[in-house]
């Protein structure tokens, strides 16, 4: 039985009738770029084969109805709730915030729905599980309003609106992109200026492994918030409506109108914003040596200037490239815990792997979750 027939069922069995859509979206790795969406840079990100999955089906009249795997109860609001969720109900924000967001975009809403989650995608650990879960929500709400199928990019602004104005997390494009756009076997490639999409081949012969130091990922805690006003006030001090706009010539010409902690901000933003051209172009030429080191030199900027890092993901990193077979590594997504992301070729194994993981528990006392990923294709309707 697939994942979305085994929904699909469960579905039946908890509220008595058949969804009418199964819809899937897949989680997703910040290649390199970190902190440059919301700074009109660039970013390269992957799908990957985690996902959550959403059956939707319409309800009671005037209710809204939830339940996850996660949170198994069934939690039921009034249909056309538009008061954001606190402590245990927060999750209900994603698929909610997604809801009040079609009528922005001229799209119909269901009157009212219900809906039951899958994931097996980890939480808090930088990969994206909500975007995935409003891009996975967002395709459930359009095939029960009738609405006809909507772009991936309108999509991706309709899970960042949810994001950025209910959820409240000013995040930039992109992890909703990456998951709207996403193509087994290839890097998103975002133009977050415009924002443009398109897609570049992912390395012959290399793979992506995901090391989940089981340290909280909270960015609505407060410090992407910081790092995000932090930039917006460097911008504004240094007269550019993005830092992505600043070549690093350019901002080391200027950096001294900056107090030193916004000079070190912005420098990662400038610098990261570089790296990824750089990246680009290093695929292109098939330089995948050139590839990794840029992604352990994104690392260290976000660990010493963006101060996004945390010791737990600096000793991956550290223990990582140590590794046979590992071209580069860095943290992955917003940082201030969650995972790390490493390129490795056929050297790298299993038992490559393990010996990370015993160092990893010896110096902090717990074992970190290791995924060994493929890129995957983005969000999609499916079967139910």
């Amino acid at each position: 039985m697939t994942q979305a027939a085994k929904l699909a069922a469960d579905f039946q069995q908890l509220y008595g009738h058949p969804p009418l859509v199964v819809a899937r979206a897949p989680g997703r790795v910040e290649f390199i770029g970190n902190h440059t969406d919301y700074n009109g840079g660039a970013v390269l990100g992957a799908g990957i084969n985690r996902h959550v999955w959403v059956a939707a089906g319409r309800g009671l009249p005037g209710r809204f109805r939830f339940s996850s795997d996660q949170h198994p109860a069934v939690h039921v609001l009034p249909a056309g709730t538009a008061t954001r969720q606190t402590g245990s109900l927060s999750w209900l924000n994603y698929p909610l915030g997604v809801w009040l967001s079609l009528s922005k975009f001229g799209l119909a809403q269901p009157a009212s729905f219900d809906l039951l989650i899958h994931s097996d995608l980890p939480t808090g650990a930088g990969l994206s599980s909500s975007a995935a879960l409003e891009l996975a929500a967002g395709l459930a709400f359009l095939h029960l309003g009738g609405a006809p199928a909507v772009l991936p990019q309108q999509l991706a602004q309709i899970g960042r609106e949810a994001e950025n104005n209910f959820v409240g997390v000013p995040c930039g494009v992109l992890d909703q992109g990456t998951i709207a756009f996403a193509r087994r076997d290839h890097l998103v490639h975002i133009d977050c200026a415009g924002p443009k999409f398109s897609t570049t081949p992912m390395p012959v012969g290399q793979r992506l492994w995901v090391f989940n130091s089981l340290t909280k990922h909270a960015l609505i805690d407060g410090m992407y918030a910081k790092r995000h006003a932090e930039c917006q006030e460097a911008a504004r001090t240094l007269g550019v409506t993005w830092l992505a706009q600043l070549t690093p010539a350019e901002f080391q010409a200027r950096r001294g109108a900056l107090t030193s902690v916004l000079a070190s901000r912005a420098q990662h933003v400038v610098e990261e914003h570089a790296r990824v051209g750089q990246v680009v172009r290093a695929l292109a030429a098939g330089n995948v040596a050139e590839v990794g080191s840029l992604l352990t030199a994104s690392h260290r900027s976000s660990q010493h200037l963006f101060e996004n890092s945390t010791p737990e993901l600096d000793f991956l990193v550290d223990q990582i490239t140590a590794s046979p077979g590992v071209l580069g590594a860095r943290l992955t997504g917003g940082g201030f815990g969650g995972a790390v992301l490493a390129l490795v070729g056929a050297e790298f194994s299993d038992a490559s792997a393990q010996t990370v993981v015993r160092a990893y528990a010896a110096r902090f006392g717990r074992v970190p979750e290791v995924l060994p990923l493929q890129t995957a294709d983005g969000a999609q309707l499916l079967n139910p």
